[in-house]
Formats: C-alpha cells, sequence, structure tokens
C-alpha cells in the first residue's frame, strides 16, 4: 500500500467576495480630485479616488465614465491604466484599476459622496485613504510625471 499524506485545507467560512473597482485619477490644473466615502459605507469617511463597482457588462473604461457622473456629476476622458492592484480585505477582496483621466466638462458636485477636493501631490498626505491605495499614493507623491494632464 502507498504511503498517503493527509493533506488539511484551510477552512473557509463561504465564498469570498471579489469585487472589481474602476477609480480615476482625474487631473485639472495641477490638482487631483479626491473623494470621501460616506460615513455609513465599507471604509466610511476615508478619503480615495473616485469611481466604482465594475457591472458584468461594462469595461473598466465605461464603468471609471459612468460612476465619475454618478458620483460626482462630471465627465471625462478616460486615459491610460496607471496602476492594477488587488487587495483583501476582512469582508472582501477588491480588484482595483486606477486610469489617469483628463476633466472634460461640469464641475464636481457630491452627488454620491460625502465631500471632494481637488489636491496637489503636497496635500495628499493630510487626508486618509484605504490601506489599497498606499502603493498608488507613494507613486503619487514621487512621480511628478503621473500629474501632468493626460
Amino acid at each position: 500500500m502507498a504511503n498517503q499524506t493527509s493533506v488539511r485545507l484551510p477552512v473557509s467560512s463561504g465564498p469570498e467576495r471579489v469585487i472589481e473597482v474602476a477609480a480615476g485619477l482625474v487631473f485639472r490644473r495641477g490638482r487631483l480630485l479626491i473623494a470621501q466615502r460616506h460615513a455609513e459605507s465599507h471604509l466610511g469617511g476615508l478619503w480615495e479616488f473616485p469611481g466604482g463597482k465594475r457591472e458584468p457588462t461594462e469595461t473598466f473604461e465605461i464603468c471609471l465614465a459612468r460612476e465619475l457622473f454618478e458620483e460626482l456629476g462630471i465627465e471625462v476622458a478616460v486615459g491610460q491604466l496607471v496602476e492594477s492592484l488587488t487587495h483583501s480585505y476582512k469582508e472582501k477582496t477588491v480588484h482595483l484599476r486606477f486610469f489617469a483621466c483628463r476633466w472634460l466638462r461640469h464641475e464636481p458636485q457630491a452627488l454620491d459622496c460625502a465631500d471632494f477636493r481637488w489636491v496637489t501631490a503636497e496635500e495628499l498626505g493630510r487626508y486618509a485613504f484605504p490601506e489599497a491605495d498606499a502603493r498608488l499614493l507613494s507613486r503619487l507623491r514621487s512621480d511628478g510625471s503621473l500629474w501632468e494632464t493626460p
């Protein structure tokens, strides 16, 4: 009889919740648009790069244009992918894609966010962001070329 090895698999509390998110790096005149999450939402009160969950029938780019219009009432030209990452929180895993965007029209309004700001690279450190954004925040602080209008 062959030697058998028993492998113990980790116990799962159910299927992992995975969410795909498109986020925009919307630049205008040397400033970057950030939005504050509603207090009652996941990671409530933190600041983020605006965007949202991708619907199954959407590309990330179409999702981002839709979300920015719904959340802030702005129209943008979605440009190149700047960063792609996956981050696991206790309750879910998020696949984030960050795109450089050029603001086209309409002044932002807090339609589906608590607040928003246009900030410089130096001002980013004054705002608390989700831990998933740490690598991108570091890049934004150190790479001035990202701040050039796409």
